[in-house]
Order: C-alpha cells, then sequence, then structure tokens
C-alpha cells in the first residue's frame, strides 16, 4: 500500500453454516461492515443484539422471501470480531436462492472457505491453535476426537506455547542486555544462568516432541492392517468387524488382490482396517503386486493383526510390540499355543474378545497424559526447528549468534499460534475449512 492510501473495507460475506442438502432449516451467516446494513434492508427492523427475533425478509422490491429467525451479533463481540448475523432460513433451495440474491444486491459476496474463522483470527477473537481446532471439531468422527478438538479450542495447549513463548521473550531481552553493555558490572554467573534457562526450556519442548504422534495419530487416525497367508479368513475377519460386506469372500486362494479399506470406530479412536492380499509367494504378476502392497502397508501401519488358519497353521511373520497373532477358524480346528486370540468370523467365537483388544490397542496407541498433544505436523516442524535453535544457541561461540537463534526459536514457535510469521501458513490452514466456517 503506498503512502497516503487508505486500506480498502473489508467485504461483508454470507455463506451457509448449517449442513448441505434439504432440512428443515438453513443457517445463513453474514459477517462485515455492511451486515447491519444488509439486515435492517432484508427485515425492516433489526431485533435487539443476541435476541431471536421472527422476521420478514424481503427484496428490495419488497417482496416477502420468507419468514425467518433473525440473529444480530454486533461486533467486536461477535465470532468474527465484526458485525455479524445469522438467518435461521427455512430449508428449500428455492428460498436460499432468493435470500442470497438480495445480499448480493446488497452489496455482499459468498464467503470463501474458511474465511469466517480467518476473520476471527485476524481480528484477535482465537489463535492459530484453536482456529485448527474448529476444523478438528468439525472433521471429528469419534468421541476421543471431539474431547481433543474442544481441548485445544479451549486454549490450553495455546497457553503452553505462548508460556514458552513469554520465557524466550525474557531470554532474548537479558541476551540483548549482555551485549549492549558488556562493560557493566554483570556477575560472571550471568551467562552461564542464561545457558541453564535456554536448555530448560529445550528439554521441556523435547519431551513434548516425544509423544509418539499420539495426538496426530488421533487426529488422523490409525490405521490397522490384517495380514496372513491366502484363505486365512481376512476378508470374512473384516466383514465381521465392519458388520457389512466390504470384501468378497472366496475358498479360492488369491481372491484379494488390491488393499481393500474401511473406516471404523475403534474404542472412540477412529481407525482404517485393511484388508490385505493373502502372503505367498506367487508367480502371478497381479497377486505378486498385491503382496508386495500388503507388505508396504503393514510395515506403515500402527498395528498389524496377523492371522493364522487354526486348520494349516503357518510360522508367525511378523515380530514386535504392534502386532496382534489371531487364529481363525477355531469352530475347525484347536487354536496353537502361540497366539493371542482365537476367533472364529464365521460363527462369532472370540470376536468380542478381539474386539476388545483391537479397543484397547487403539487407546493405547493415542493416549496422553499431561498438556495436549501435538495434532499437526506443521506444529511438529516449527517445535523441531525452535529446539534445534535452542541448541545452536547454547552452544553459540559470542552473544550476538546466542541472541540470533534465541530470535529465531521465538519466531518458529510463533508460527505454531500465528503470533509471527504466519503469512506464509495462513493459507494452508485456512483453505481445509468448509465454507460456513
Amino acid at each position: 500500500m503506498t503512502p497516503g492510501t487508505v486500506a480498502a473495507e473489508p467485504a461483508t460475506i454470507f455463506a451457509v453454516a448449517s449442513g448441505a442438502g434439504r432440512a428443515a432449516i438453513t443457517v445463513l451467516r453474514i459477517s462485515g461492515p455492511g451486515c447491519g446494513g444488509m439486515l435492517d434492508a432484508l427485515c425492516r427492523r433489526r431485533p435487539p443484539p443476541r435476541v431471536a427475533a421472527l422476521r420478514a425478509l424481503r427484496n428490495r422490491a419488497g417482496e416477502v422471501l420468507d419468514r425467518a429467525l433473525v440473529l444480530w451479533f454486533p461486533g467486536p463481540a461477535s465470532y468474527t470480531g465484526e458485525d455479524c448475523a445469522e438467518l435461521h432460513l427455512h430449508g428449500g433451495r428455492a428460498v436460499l436462492t432468493a435470500v442470497s440474491e438480495a445480499l448480493l444486491a446488497a452489496g455482499g459476496r459468498p464467503a470463501e472457505a474458511g474465511e469466517f474463522t480467518r476473520r476471527a483470527f485476524l481480528n484477535g477473537r482465537l489463535d492459530l491453535l484453536q482456529a485448527e481446532a474448529i476444523a478438528d471439531l468439525v472433521d471429528a468422527e469419534t468421541d476421543a476426537q471431539r474431547r481433543q478438538a474442544l481441548t485445544q479450542m479451549e486454549g490450553t495447549l495455546g497457553a503452553l506455547y505462548h508460556g514458552w513463548t513469554a520465557r524466550l521473550i525474557a531470554l532474548l531481552a537479558a541476551q540483548e542486555a549482555l551485549i549492549d553493555f558488556p562493560d557493566d558490572d554483570l556477575p560472571p554467573e550471568a551467562a552461564d544462568g542464561m545457558v541453564s534457562d535456554i536448555a530448560a526450556l529445550r528439554d521441556e519442548i523435547a519431551a513434548h516432541l516425544d509423544d509418539r504422534r499420539r495426538g496426530e495419530r488421533l487426529r488422523e487416525g490409525l490405521v490397522f492392517a490384517i495380514t496372513g497367508p491366502p484363505n486365512a479368513g481376512k476378508s470374512t475377519l473384516i466383514n465381521a468387524l465392519a458388520r457389512r460386506e466390504v470384501a468378497i469372500v472366496s475358498q479360492h486362494p488369491g481372491t484379494t488382490r488390491d488393499v481393500l479399506e474401511v473406516r471404523l470406530d475403534i474404542g472412540g479412536v477412529p481407525a482404517t482396517l485393511l484388508d490385505t492380499a493373502g502372503l505367498r509367494e506367487t508367480d502371478d504378476p497381479v497377486e505378486a503386486e498385491g503382496v508386495r502392497r500388503a507388505r508396504a502397508r503393514a510395515a506403515a501401519a500402527d498395528l498389524v493383526i496377523e492371522l493364522v488358519d487354526a486348520t494349516a497353521p503357518t510360522p508367525a511373520g511378523a515380530d514386535g510390540a504392534a502386532v496382534l497373532r489371531v487364529a481363525t477358524k477355531v469352530d475347525l480346528a484347536p487354536a496353537s499355543a502361540d497366539v493371542a486370540l482365537a476367533v472364529s468370523a464365521r460363527v462369532g467365537t472370540g470376536m468380542d474378545r478381539l474386539e476388545q483388544q483391537l479397543a484397547e490397542a487403539a487407546r493405547r496407541l493415542t493416549a496422553h497424559a499431561g498438556p495436549p498433544p501435538l495434532t499437526r505436523a506443521r506444529h511438529r516442524a516449527a517445535l523441531l526447528e525452535a529446539a534445534g535453535r535452542l541448541n545452536a544457541a547454547i552452544a553459540a561461540p559470542l552473544p550476538e549468534l546466542r541472541g540470533e537463534d534465541l530470535r529465531l526459536a521465538l519466531r518458529a514457535i510463533g508460527r505454531v499460534t500465528g503470533q509471527v510469521g504466519v503469512e506464509d501458513v495462513l493459507e494452508s490452514v485456512f483453505r481445509q475449512f468448509c465454507i460456513g466456517k
């Protein structure tokens, strides 16, 4: 912007904030400096702030478009910090179209994805962590995801990072004092105490990062891969767990060629269950590719459910704490002693216990204690950079270099909360939102 110019007034935006499709009620949200005038034009008499009132909505020609509940939220005490309104319309498409056309004629424009929450962030109504938590809450599939998103939205994670920011600012100020006043009679232990404080902060960040990606796993969902030889009952088991026909079941080996996926709620945690090709050596190039993909997906899974056919037991194919070895078809033959569970998906034997074991594994993989866990790779990358800069500050040979490393650590943490250097991350954050947010 050139000197002497005036910043353009932000546009007044509107969008549907309720679900898409036919419904009894459609909520239309409006935000911006022209919101009050648009409301006056639509309903002739603006309701009192934060009081739902029934109003007839009219276009410029005076035609009644709908009778709706209208709410008025004058800024800055609104979601976006601007003047806002909500119109609770009847859910017909024609009603929404007519009211939208009236808002366009009054100077409004349709909102972009995430624009309401972006304005809330820019107006200081919430920080970037809380904005991301709102998106996570909208997308939450399970109760555990809902709780994690709510905790972050309430500011617990932000409070932790803001506390680190305040400590870094104090350390940077002290370091600048040592640089600016080198001839003052500062005690020799001042620099040593600063190094100790930097190391303590670095260790706290490192401990926070050492969480085995529990928060990210919960937000994104776990992956459980069912593996085993051909005809071990993998497809039958995934159908039983999903309680619907996901995979084709056949007595012919090699029926499953590609990896089939089904999304389930396991113990309150979202999980993708994979039905993989039977693991065996084969000359069939298509089946061989399926086996290769099965091994690759199993290697990246959070838990491998390795099936052993009780009627034709095979040696263990995988080891480790993330492998649950399960005998199948125990209605036809007894299970061997080296399995954790014995089930028959066909008649239901042992299925309750298997589901319980899977739920316990899901909770164990995502459980955490203490501060809320990291939920996004963006946060992890920034905090890893901050910890690295603090390491560099400890080892810095000159006070000026230590001060620069502290500034870079401060900037890295600021990118998580949105305090500094956020322009490069705003687009990637808010484009994930739905339009009405």
